[in-house]
């Protein structure tokens, strides 16, 4: 007789189920990148970024100067812009000459011939104020190249008047306004002029409306407060 197997479902009281244990979880291991770039990286960036403005602000500060094949790189500012001419002078490196734009050049002086009128004081205030001085003639050569320039720029039909740097003061002695010694031979006053020295102090070259006039003694003294053009002379500046 085959035997038969029963089962039984036996359940204890007291028995605690089984524990659970909490394994915690495995800590993350720290992840460890390599450095991309170097700690002075950011401060060469910086310090090539502040070369670029200040490379920049140069351009813009020497951008009005008018050259050929070059460009100065240094020169006294009284002008925002200049007129430069590269040279070589005798034992000297490449070289600049310069004078303010809108001023005519004439061997080693730059002139201004003005488009309003002064007087004489206001004349060389003025001339002053852009680091010049009321012009200077010292040779024959100046004066024909100036007194061309007037009538170039003739302006009235009848007559027009350019204060110049020569004052007379007491006695009649006149004095240019760069202390230039005063020599009567080298002088280009027009026909019975200077004369009134008690009253016309000051200096101007005299241009009437003729201006097919040849002549070059045209030099006429004057009130010192009446209103003239003006002519100013500065030096070349040499760069």
């Amino acid at each position: 007789m085959a035997s038969e197997i029963t089962y039984a479902e036996v359940k204890f009281k007291n028995a605690s189920p089984a524990a659970v244990v909490k394994v915690p979880p495995e800590k993350k291991k720290r992840e460890h990148h390599p450095q991309k770039y170097p700690l002075w990286l950011p401060w060469l960036i910086s310090l090539l970024l502040l070369l670029v403005c200040i490379a920049l602000v140069t351009a813009l500060l020497v951008a009005p100067f008018s050259h050929s094949g070059g460009q100065p790189t240094a020169l006294q500012q009284n002008f925002m812009e200049w007129r430069c001419i590269s040279e070589l002078p005798q034992g000297k490196e490449q070289g600049w000459t310069c004078c303010p734009k809108g001023w005519k050049r004439f061997q080693k002086s730059c002139y201004f011939f003005s488009n309003d009128t002064m007087h004489g004081i206001e004349s060389e205030q003025n001339c002053t104020g852009m680091g010049s001085h009321l012009v200077v003639i010292n040779s024959e050569a100046e004066q024909e190249f100036l007194f061309n320039l007037a009538k170039g720029v003739f302006t009235k039909a009848y007559e027009t008047k350019y204060y110049i740097g020569l004052t007379a003061y007491k006695n009649g002695q006149w004095q240019w306004v760069d202390q230039t010694p005063y020599k009567k031979a080298a002088t280009f006053w027009k026909p019975g002029e200077p004369n009134l020295l008690f009253a016309e102090k000051c200096a101007a070259i005299h241009v009437k409306g003729n201006r097919d006039s040849s002549t070059y003694s045209n030099w006429n003294n004057v009130l010192c407060f009446t209103s003239c053009y003006r002519i100013c002379e500065l030096a070349v500046k040499f760069v």
